[in-house]
Order: C-alpha cells, then structure tokens, then sequence
C-alpha cells in the first residue's frame, strides 16, 4: 500500500510558499506515493497548477479528519491550538531550541514531529534550506526600507510588505528605491555589513547586494574569523545596515547592544535585518528587541536610544516568501530526494535521525 503523503493549505498570514510544488508531487506520485494537496487560497501555486500535474485536490483544512497513518506536510507552524497533533507531521515547528510556548506546543505531537530545520545529511547540513532566500530577500527589503527612510526624512513608517512575482522585479524595484535614495543622500550608497556571509543565507545576502548595483567597497562580508574576537562590533555601529544571517546554535557575545548604539557618537547604523530572526531565544545575539515583524508592520523601533537618528529592525520569519514561487521550487527540490525516501522512514538516516531527535526533545519535557 502507496504511503500518503497530504499537503496541508498554509494558514499563516501572507505564507505563499509551499512545502511541495506541481513538479515535486508528480515526482513523488511517480516514485510510488500517493499524493494530495489540499486547496490553498494564498500559494503562489494556483490549484489548477496540481490538477494539471495529475495531483488530487482536497478541501483545505482536511488533513485533521485523514486518516492517522497519513502523513502531514506544511511548511510552517500549525496555529496555536489544544488539540493532539495524531499524524506524523513534516514542517518547521520552532520548537526545539526552547523557544516561547514550546513546551504547550510540543506536547500535542502524540505520533511524531519530523522538524525540516533538523533533517541533516550525513555530515550534518541540512538537506533542504529558505536560506538563501532568506538573505536574498532580507537584503532586499533592508535596501528598500533604508532608502525609504533616506526619502522619508520626517520618519513616515514603510508600508505593508508585497511579494514579488519573480525575482526580476524585485531586483528592479530595489534599483529604482536606491537610485532615489542615493538622489536625496548626495549620491552616497548605504554601507552594509553582513555577518555569516559565507553560509546560505549570508550568501544569498552578498549576491542580493551585488545584483542592485552597491559597489565593493560598500559590502563588509563576515564570518566567523571576523568575529572570533567576540562582539559588540564597532563595525556594525559604523555601517548604514546590519544584516544578520548566523544560524544560531548556542550562545555566544552578542553582535550589537543598546549600550553598543549608544556608546557611538558617531553612529551611522539606521537599520539591522535579523534574518536568522530568534528573538525569543536567550541566544539571540541580536539582543535589541523582542519580538517578530510582519509584512504589514515589517520594522520595529530599538528601545533606548539616546541620541542620533532612531534604528530600527527587520524580523520577518518568513522572509522568502517574498519571492515564493522561486523559493518554493528551490527548497522543494532539495527535499524532495528524502521525501523519496520516506516509506522507508523507519531505517532511512534522515528520517530515522529526525525521529531520535524528536523523542529526545520529548522526553525533556518529562
């Protein structure tokens, strides 16, 4: 008997991206499983895109009546809720690494929580990943919200968030901000520094900003060499935007404080992008704020400071959603050799490592 696999509808707000595209579930259909995809009003795949791929449509919301042997796949959290989560799921969940709420949220997965931040290869990186996307869209709307202010001298907030239809038009719509920018500043380009640049999303960062047009001198690419010292890093107080791209694993000295901005008379920093974006945790070496943004609200003022123009935040968690179709169809496609795997999830490393981690985090809760 095919195992199922049933593609929930994504119900946070703006979420367009999706855990499977047409290509990737007619993939898995012809490996041997069958496959459903529930109608979703917000993908960026319209349903007829699966239809036309051969994939069965179901109502949307109706993988909590499936069958318990059916597996479960979304992209991110399921809404807080009281009741127990009897499937297997595959999605990212935040909640193994101790942030806000996950003991309430954790307890409710009663079969098994297979957390896409977590599935590893064999030399522990991650089989799939948004985080090239990530720093690609979070340099974008750094870019675009800083030129924003640099035309809004009367601190007008920026306005709700769109995603963009591909990335053409992203990159084209961030030249244009720049450009205006660039006209009301003097002709000086904003100077960014990009801590983790060497990894995915850091990556994604870097070629962003290089795409818009900022020169060379104009990008300061960190990694781990350059912040071996430990910080506060002047260079970051010193730069027009910080964009944040580490993945956080425990703690370490954090980038940049409160004391760190006002300790700079001289400060040029306006703008920090967290897209590695763990506010709630007590690792977060971003440790200027608390909570996440939105596309409708995408910036939070820092507290505290006491002199100097005001610096504000990005911390979007679902930063590639801006561009959905094309980080859909690059993260699907990354997944989908392990999905090909998974009706032998119980011997299959990255299935069975997975599930190892998530009765560990389990039974912490014990």
């Amino acid at each position: 008997m095919a195992t199922v696999i049933h593609l929930r509808a994504e119900t946070k707000p703006l979420e367009h991206r999706s855990c499977l595209t047409p290509t990737t579930a007619k993939a898995l259909v012809e490996a041997g499983y069958d496959v459903r995809v529930e109608r979703s009003p917000q993908s960026i795949f319209d349903d007829k895109e699966f239809e036309d791929a051969g994939i069965p449509l179901v109502p949307t919301g109706s993988w909590r009546d499936a069958p318990s042997d059916h597996v479960i796949v979304g992209l991110k959290e399921l809404p807080e809720d009281n009741f127990d989560l009897i499937h297997e799921h595959i999605q990212f969940a935040h909640v193994f690494k101790q942030q806000t709420g996950y003991r309430e949220t954790l307890a409710r997965y009663k079969n098994c929580l297979y957390d896409l931040e977590f599935l590893n290869d064999e030399n522990g990186r991650r089989v799939a990943a948004f985080g090239y996307y990530a720093g690609f869209a979070g340099a974008a709307l750094a870019l675009e919200i800083w030129s924003w202010q640099a035309t809004h001298p009367n601190g007008e907030g920026y306005p709700a968030v769109k995603p963009y239809p591909n990335e053409a038009a992203l990159i084209s719509h961030v030249k244009g901000s720049i450009a205006a920018a660039k006209e009301a500043n003097g002709g000086k380009e904003p100077r960014v520094v990009i801590i983790g640049a060497l990894g995915r999303c850091g990556s994604g960062s870097v070629d962003l900003c290089r795409k818009v047009g900022l020169g060379a001198e104009s990008i300061l690419e960190w990694d781990m060499a350059e912040t071996a010292k430990g910080g506060p890093f002047e260079e970051i107080t010193q730069s027009d935007i910080f964009i944040n791209c580490i993945y956080l694993m425990g703690k370490i000295p954090p980038f940049v404080t409160r004391d760190s901005i006002n300790a700079d008379k001289n400060r040029k920093l306006r703008l920090i992008c967290d897209v590695a974006c763990d506010p709630n945790s007590p690792f977060n070496p971003v440790p200027v704020y608390d909570i996440w943004t939105t596309f409708e609200k995408p910036t939070v003022d820092v507290t505290g400071i006491e002199s100097g123009p005001p610096v504000s935040v990005i911390s979007i968690d679902h930063l590639p959603t801006l561009l959905p179709r094309e980080s859909s169809e690059s993260f699907s496609g990354q997944l989908l050799p392990s999905l090909k795997a998974l009706k032998d999830r119980q011997t299959a490393r990255v299935w069975a490592d997975a599930k190892k981690l998530f009765e560990e985090k389990k039974a912490e809760l014990e």
